[in-house]
């Protein structure tokens, strides 16, 4: 029996031809691995305005999800400025008809559910529903016999599925222990040190950083695998493990750092100073990106497809990620389901060690979380 993904996308979109006047919804749930729609709907809702189809459509793809992939956690996708910054918590809920669907939506979210704004042309599936259902058109619950089979679940019980993190045991997971590259220059005067800007090598502390930690790992032992961002530091820090352990290391893009744009190489106090308007934006949603720049939530869905991409290719194995402390709080958030800005709450020191087992059932569990003392 093939259990369902353990992340989905909700699109979402709603209309009306008269603001208020006949309106629709429509509503998908997508895997992001393959792109397949898993399940879709389109339905009219009678005289209506556009906000209220709107929420009218997030509700119906919450409960779709909630149907058919009820164990996997949600991005929602919406063109709705309105609904996704309300329901992200950014914006207050003024108008009455507004409420009680919000609190609905809200109701039906699991959470740490990802808000995320996407311009009307990358929301047309969702549109196209509306539109379909608006149109008299039949608007089949599968958009394909080829859509994975997810009505049926896990096999592990609720009571297994809370007791992951304690040691039930199950098929054995693929484990990513995450490695954030060592010291820089950058790093200690604390930088904004993204993709986007300088590519700063190691320091001689981060080159004895990268020591220690090839040193721990050689000792821990059980490492199938090494996988770097191509990044200067971390292909030395990565270089550094592989020799010790023997290993080759495959570089991997998507696991390269957030891009800070105009920020990077630049402090927090000097960002504040001259783009102060700007980083209050970027601090209040991770929707935002800097001049320039890459969103976290843009951060957090290509490192969502570089680590699908390894337990993908190493099922069961285990495989060091030598990467930056975006992606790996980013990583983190993801397991314990928190708010995307939780991230605004992480410290990650240089060389930090973070082991995270993921399951076939699409279960994760935070396996340590620490400062190994002889990295620091």
């Amino acid at each position: 029996m093939s259990n369902g993904p353990s992340h989905v996308i909700v699109e979402a979109d709603g209309g009306s031809r008269g603001n208020p006047g006949p309106a629709s919804y429509g509503a998908l749930v997508r895997d992001p691995a393959t792109g397949a729609v898993i399940v879709q709907k389109g339905v009219t809702i009678g005289v209506a305005t556009n906000n209220v189809a709107e929420y009218s459509g997030l509700i119906a793809g919450l409960e779709l999800a909630r149907e058919y992939t009820p164990d996997a956690s949600i991005e929602v996708r919406m063109d709705s400025k309105l609904v996704i910054e309300q329901m992200a918590g950014r914006w207050k809920i003024k108008h009455p008809d507004m409420k009680p669907l919000a609190i609905k939506a809200q109701g039906l979210a699991p959470f740490g559910t990802e808000w995320t704004w996407v311009p009307r042309a990358q929301n047309s599936a969702a549109d196209a529903l509306a539109n379909m259902a608006l149109d008299g058109k039949p608007v089949p619950l599968r958009p394909s016999e080829a859509a994975p089979a997810v009505a049926a679940q896990a096999e592990a019980t609720d009571q297994q599925k809370a007791m992951r993190g304690w040691g039930v045991q199950g098929e054995p997971p693929t484990q990513l222990i995450f490695l954030r590259h060592g010291q820089t220059a950058h790093t200690v005067d604390k930088r904004f040190s993204g993709s986007g800007g300088e590519d700063p090598a190691l320091s001689e502390i981060g080159q004895g950083q990268a020591t220690a930690a090839a040193q721990y790992l050689l000792k821990r032992g059980g490492i199938d695998a090494i996988v770097s961002s191509p990044m200067t530091r971390t292909r030395q820090t990565a270089g550094v493990v592989a020799e010790a352990l023997g290993l080759d290391v495959k570089v991997e893009k998507n696991w390269v750092e957030c891009s800070f744009g105009d920020w990077d190489g630049h402090t927090f106090a000097e960002v504040q100073e001259k783009w102060p308007d700007a980083l209050n934006a970027w601090l209040e949603s991770t929707t935002v990106a800097p001049p320039g720049g890459e969103s976290f939530d843009a951060c957090a869905r290509r490192a969502r497809s570089a680590r699908d991409g390894i337990l993908a290719a190493y099922p069961g194995k285990t495989v060091l990620v030598v990467t930056h402390v975006t992606p790996i709080k980013l990583m983190v958030r993801s397991v314990l389901q928190a708010p995307m800005n939780s991230l605004f709450r992480m410290e990650l020191a240089p060389a930090t060690l973070t082991e995270i087992h993921w399951y076939a059932d699409g279960l994760a569990s935070l396996k340590s979380f620490n400062v190994q003392p002889a990295l620091v």
